[in-house]
């Protein structure tokens, strides 16, 4: 069973397993992570974009959290102007709520090129763009032409989900998204 809390107010560190889990060390104060989650989801809500994910680590006597937002579906990018609205939103009701003694660090940001492909929703917004599929058949390498429920699909055929093992997106210096 995950922690059902985040370290924080001390100068040791809480160990992040990488799936939204915190593993704070022993005897140190504690964020109840759900209320973290709360807080952050529904500022970023508010914002309309995506809690992608979050994650909380001492650096020294300060709290570092971290927030990644993302659009909710489709093709696209969080503009910068979006990013700014979600921070202020987050900053906000961290602020308003107080849930983490002491100071803190804000870090906003967007999952970037280098995210891993996990979700249909992650294909929907890598349409138009390369990527890079592993599959137990081999690796395949195309653009994205279309992602439904079940599938993706690339220039050159479908994909099942359920045969996906890796898919991450690939930087192309060659040429840019096509645009319709």
């Amino acid at each position: 069973m995950p922690p059902t809390a985040v370290a924080v107010g001390d100068t040791r560190r809480a160990r992040y397993d990488g799936r939204n889990n915190y593993m704070p060390e022993e005897n140190m104060n504690r964020v109840p992570i759900e209320k973290l989650r709360e807080i952050v989801g529904t500022a970023v809500e508010s914002a309309g974009l995506l809690l992608e994910d979050l994650g909380a680590t001492q650096a020294g006597r300060r709290v570092v959290v971290r927030v990644t937002v993302d659009l909710p579906d489709g093709p696209g990018g969080v503009s910068s102007d979006q990013l700014g609205d979600a921070t202020r939103a987050v900053s906000d009701a961290l602020d308003a709520a107080d849930p983490i003694a002491g100071t803190y660090t804000l870090e906003v940001t967007t999952p970037g090129i280098d995210r891993p492909l996990t979700e249909p929703r992650h294909f929907r917004r890598a349409i138009g763009r390369l990527v890079r599929i592993e599959t137990a058949e081999g690796e395949r390498e195309g653009r994205i032409t279309e992602a439904g429920d079940s599938s993706v699909t690339l220039e050159d055929g479908e994909i099942a989900y359920a045969e996906i093992t890796g898919a991450n997106m690939v930087v192309d210096f060659g040429r840019g998204q096509e645009k319709e």
